[in-house]
């Protein structure tokens, strides 16, 4: 590795020159197919213990687990999208000698935390599942689930942020081709052991641990064959990890509220009984494939957003968020008329019991014309968030959407115990965000264009301390 900070690191091309719309599209198709292959995971798991163990173990495996899941890795998660923003700033700025400690810095910091996700994991499990009130026929099946679900963690925390490390360097192709392989092994193995073995919904969760392991692995080694990355590292920069948790700790912090928000939905759906929460959890699988569209998009703007910062493209900062809100505005509508013509053709795949499809066409109902009310806080908060501006983005966030959607389920389904009231709360709360978020995008100072877009002044100054060639020449962005 040379000793020189500013030895050529070249950016991907598109990212930072020539038309931006194909240069998103280039970027987005291949996060999107990683991000279905990824999913497949956990459909595979949904389809395979529906068909062949039952309603039960469909509850099991998804709704308040998932929730759970979701609500412990979400912090870290958080943390790893700070981790892919200043990996990506200090690529666009050429910068390779800090690129080289930033990724050293995350490929260790995922040890650590997925080894923490774990040991809380392993002892909460059966705590918070009775704690949200699961339905008892299913509450030992979903903590045997999460007991081995989360022996994966420090693998799956090593996939991810090794993924995202190459995503941030415009490397989007190679993560897709160990995502196609894990995924082909994890549908292998949820037949080996959930049809063929009869091991259930433990079965199903070894799959996917496997899986996991498999995929962080390849991940790995096509990191240290294409970065200075070594596996003999183990130390943290104390500068560049203050400044991923500066910028992640916000994300982080939001993707916990959205948990938590959730797990009181859930606790409510849980009132309403099995079939109730067997239905949501088919319809969570099929609103997967929506979410997997729009956050691909909000990737691929956080790292347009990322490259074009660091390199001082401020004008294509902007129009990157353009094109993008543009494609994702397009992407939701033609999803959410396919759900509303076959929506329970979509939700047999995962179960034929005739009450649950007819309670989970209601929650399709309820949700899926109202998914274009979703996109701008995507595309938005991941635009700021690639200029490094963190905070406001999940103040926004928890605010309109996890506090609302709260004070929505305490006051709404005490008097109403319906579905659709409670699904109510998901189109409220994302109206009310996006409009806190378009307000700042047009009046705020999330990058002031003063003499030259320029960073907030809090961040300016953060920057300085510790990134000085990020931000901006001479010390000024």
């Amino acid at each position: 590795m040379s000793d020189s900070k500013t030895e050529t690191l070249k950016p991907a091309d598109p990212i930072t020159e020539g038309p931006i719309a194909k240069g998103i599209l280039s970027f987005f198709f291949p996060i999107l197919f990683g991000s279905f292959f990824q999913q497949m995971y956990n459909i595979t798991d949904a389809i395979i213990v529906g068909r062949f163990v039952g309603k039960e173990a469909l509850g099991a495996v998804g709704g308040g687990t998932a929730t759970f899941i979701n609500l412990l890795v979400g912090l870290f998660v958080g943390i790893a999208n700070g981790a892919s923003v200043v990996i990506s700033q200090y690529f666009g700025a050429k910068d390779r000698e800090n690129t080289h400690r930033a990724i050293q810095t995350a490929i260790n910091m995922s040890v650590w935390g997925g080894a923490l996700v774990m040991a809380v994991g392993l002892l909460t499990s059966r705590w918070v599942m009775t704690l949200i009130d699961t339905p008892a026929e299913i509450l030992d099946m979903s903590v045997t689930y999460l007991a081995v679900y989360f022996t994966g963690t420090i693998p799956m925390f090593l996939y991810n942020v090794g993924a995202s490390t190459l995503r941030s360097m415009g490397d989007s192709k190679r993560p897709l081709y160990i995502l196609i392989a894990g995924c082909v092994v994890n549908i292998g193995l949820d037949i080996l052991f959930v049809a063929v073995f009869r091991w259930g919904v433990a079965g199903a969760a070894w799959a996917t641990v496997a899986c996991q392991v498999f995929s962080a692995v390849l991940t790995l080694i096509l990191l240290k064959k294409t970065t200075d990355f070594s596996f003999h590292e183990r130390g943290i920069d104390r500068n560049i990890f203050r400044m991923m948790l500066y910028l992640g700790i916000p994300a982080g912090i939001q993707g916990m509220m959205y948990s938590i928000s959730n797990i009181i939905i859930q606790k409510a759906i849980n009132v309403l009984g099995t079939d109730t929460v067997a239905a949501n959890a088919a319809y969570s699988k099929v609103d997967s494939f929506f979410w997997m569209c729009i956050n691909s998009f909000g990737v691929a703007v956080t790292v347009f957003s990322g490259q074009n910062y660091g390199a001082h493209n401020y004008g294509r900062v902007r129009k990157s968020m353009k094109v993008c809100l543009g494609m994702s505005a397009i992407t939701a509508v033609i999803i959410s008329a396919a759900f509303m013509l076959w929506g329970r053709t979509f939700l047999s795949i995962f179960t034929t019991d005739e009450k649950v499809l007819d309670i989970g066409v209601q929650i399709v109902y309820c949700i899926a014309p109202y998914f274009l009310t979703w996109i701008s806080i995507e595309i938005l908060s991941g635009t700021m968030r690639g200029c490094g501006q963190s905070l406001i983005p999940t103040l926004f966030t928890v605010f309109g959407i996890c506090v609302l959607r709260v004070v929505w389920i305490l006051c709404y389904f005490p008097a109403h115990h319906t579905i659709s009231g409670i699904m109510a709360a998901y189109p409220l709360t994302w109206t009310a965000t996006s409009l806190l978020f378009w307000g700042y995008y047009l009046f705020g100072h999330w990058m002031n264009v003063e003499n030259g877009a320029r960073a907030p002044r809090t961040l300016r100054l953060h920057l300085r301390w510790h990134f000085p060639r990020i931000s901006g020449r001479d010390g000024h962005a």
